[in-house]
């Protein structure tokens, strides 16, 4: 266990999303997916031992699958969830009325597996669109899934489509001596430019909460989080991001004015943040984690605008590919972001070094700069010097594989 002061949070080794106390998960293989490496699995369970509180954010694309569809309106009911059901492969998306079907088949086998209501049961689908569920080989999956309290590491794997690793994380922090929990596992490779939510990232806590404090919450922890991040400028027909809160910590319901509501929003942001940075360092094909930071601008908005654009940008991934140090390419993207920008003012660092001063060329060698762009991790940072508001956001670099994976994907 990492402990982190100055934020009180405890960072847990081989945390999960099931380190929060009453929660259990489980994956297996039913061959949905025929990509990825061993061990292959692509139908996970998350379930909590008692009813939850639930938030969730969710794709703001207009073509979106039924399951989006169905977490929308059990959002909107504001009734308790239970479990989680997710399946990689096929995002079931585009499938007509037999998709509707499917996945409503699946929450309906859920709720009997585990002796649930099926409005408790929210569905994940996420891989290739415009194919249906196999649902034989799902049916016979959510009848053989087993469900452990170490069983977290199995759910995450079983969402993952091309990503190669896993992206999992948990903290503690205290509060009048009382221990409360966040797990969380997210997936996404490609297709990832967040609008309102990612990819999926599940998130659990064993504090009692408020749910609409949750809702509202979550709304800016994506925004500073999930929402600052890109792969390749398309946004999923299936993002989203869910929080199950089942109080098994208990105490009062943590909301406004509960001096628990601080800490637990920082950890839950905290964990948000891990997955984020983890999301963008397993980009598909990529190298190099971009972090872009944007300070001095006049407004918040502006400082996410240039800040999102700058990590979007093809040409500063590229830059960042080829360790080139063309910072003028920054200045370009701060410039199209919409952000108010004064390009006499702005300054611009490539790591430590600093490549502009309020606008004037430095004398920095380049070459230095380029050697610190050889690197697992690169920090981009802008100072618009005309205001206070400051916003960080998360790439990585575009290379050859990246095409080589999707121009693949299907065939």
């Amino acid at each position: 266990m990492t402990a982190d002061p100055a934020s009180g949070l405890d960072w847990i080794d081989n945390g999960s999303v099931t380190t929060p106390a009453g929660f259990s998960a489980g994956g297996l293989y039913t061959g949905v997916k025929t990509y990825g490496e061993e061990p292959r699995l692509d139908l996970g369970v998350l379930l909590s031992d008692r009813p939850c509180e639930v938030a969730g954010v969710l794709t703001k694309n207009a073509v979106y699958g039924p399951a989006v569809a169905r977490a929308r309106r059990l959002l909107d009911a504001a009734g308790p969830a239970r479990a989680i059901t997710a399946n990689s492969g096929c995002s079931n998306t585009v499938t007509g009325q037999q998709g509707i079907r499917d996945t409503e088949r699946l929450a309906q086998l859920t709720a009997e597996r585990f002796g649930i209501d099926a409005d408790e049961v929210f569905i994940g689908s996420t891989g290739v669109i415009g194919r249906l569920l196999p649902m034989p080989p799902i049916e016979a999956g959510i009848g053989a899934v087993d469900l452990s309290a170490d069983g977290g590491p199995d759910f995450a794997r079983a969402i993952l489509t091309t990503d190669l690793r896993t992206k999992e994380a948990a903290v503690r922090f205290k509060i009048d001596g009382v221990p409360y929990h966040v797990g969380g596992c997210a997936k996404g490779s490609g297709m990832i430019h967040p609008d309102m939510a990612t990819m999926f990232g599940f998130i659990t806590t064993d504090a009692p909460v408020d749910r609409v404090w949750l809702q509202a919450a979550l709304g800016l922890i994506a925004d500073s989080t999930f929402n600052m991040l890109d792969i390749d400028m398309d946004t999923s027909t299936s993002d989203t991001v869910l929080i199950l809160a089942n109080g098994a910590a208990g105490g009062d319901p943590i909301g406004r004015g509960h001096p628990a509501a601080g800490p637990l929003a920082s950890a839950l942001e905290a964990v948000a943040r891990h997955l984020t940075r983890e999301l963008a360092r397993d980009g598909e094909g990529a190298n190099t984690l971009i972090e872009t930071v944007v300070e001095g601008a006049a407004t918040y908005e502006d400082a996410r605008a240039a800040a999102r654009t700058v990590v979007s940008s093809p040409l500063i991934k590229t830059m960042v590919t080829g360790r080139d140090p063309n910072w003028g390419r920054v200045m370009m993207a701060i410039g199209r972001s919409g952000a108010e920008v004064e390009q006499d003012r702005v300054s611009v660092w490539v790591g430590p070094h600093c490549v502009l001063e309020s606008g004037t060329p430095t004398a920095v060698d380049l070459e230095a700069v380029s050697a610190t762009m050889d690197a697992d991790e690169v920090q981009l940072r802008v100072d618009l010097a005309l205001g206070e508001e400051t916003a960080t956001a998360w790439g990585c670099d575009l290379t050859t594989d990246y095409v080589h994976i999707n121009a693949d994907y299907t065939t």
